[in-house]
């Protein structure tokens, strides 16, 4: 028996992310997801590439979708969550900067439909902040530095996904410590040193193309999908992703 397919609601389309969720979800279809509707700001075109297309106040009127994948700016995040627990559909959001009535939106809707939140949905991303993790307590009293970099454009500094390498090193017993960096056109590069008399570790992850995150929330909006609510990590999706 075939499974239907997920069916995605782009929020945030016309930003950088939503417009490399859609070219992607029209160049290199991913199997079993197809996008049903696109949510922006303001709407030029009502279909593009035959994907109908919906301003932010026009929401509620968005068709029957499975799983929305939010990239937009925090003060359209709990719309969005809002409307994903009333259609009791998954949540997938990569909007950084939030604050804590909008991180409360998301608590709010895990407790009704199954919420994935991550600064970035990079698989490598994940895998570096377990390695962080584990690293950070075999590192007693070691020195710990996260430095990001990114293009001009980026708005919140530390990066989201900065704070969640801290928040992995903090977990292990390390105090960290954040620099930022914004330059050029710089996609995405993330440092953390651990350091001491005499040595130091660096693990690194460096991005090129932002179609790397949106591949990471399209497969993460596939396996989130029939899931019971909740607030998933990342790396529940990866490495247990049954």
């Amino acid at each position: 028996m075939t499974t239907p397919a997920t069916r995605l609601l782009i929020h945030g389309a016309s930003g950088r992310m939503g417009h490399t969720l859609l070219r992607l979800c029209r160049d290199e279809p991913a199997p079993g997801c197809t996008v049903v509707a696109a949510v922006s700001r303001r709407v030029a075109q009502r279909v593009v590439d035959g994907v109908p297309q919906f301003s932010a106040h026009e929401i509620a009127g968005v068709p029957p979708f499975d799983v929305a994948i939010d990239f937009s700016l925090p003060a359209g995040l709990e719309t969005v969550a809002t409307l994903c627990a009333a259609r009791s559909a998954g949540l997938v959001s990569g909007t950084t900067g939030l604050d804590d009535a909008q991180r409360q939106s998301l608590e709010a809707a895990s407790r009704r439909v199954p919420v994935i939140w991550a600064a970035n949905f990079s698989i490598g991303a994940a895998v570096l902040a377990d390695l962080v993790a584990r690293a950070a307590p075999a590192l007693h009293g070691w020195d710990c530095d996260i430095v990001e970099q990114h293009h001009v454009h980026k708005r919140d500094a530390p990066s989201g996904t900065a704070l969640s390498l801290g928040k992995a090193a903090e977990s292990g017993g390390a105090i960290p410590r954040h620099a930022s960096l914004r330059a050029g056109d710089i996609v995405g590069e993330h440092t953390v040193q651990f350091a001491t008399a005499g040595e130091r570790i660096e693990l690194i992850h460096r991005a090129t193309s932002r179609d790397v995150f949106a591949r990471g929330a399209i497969a993460a909006a596939s396996r989130l999908h029939g899931r019971a609510p909740g607030h998933y990590a990342l790396r529940d999706l990866l490495f247990d992703p049954a």
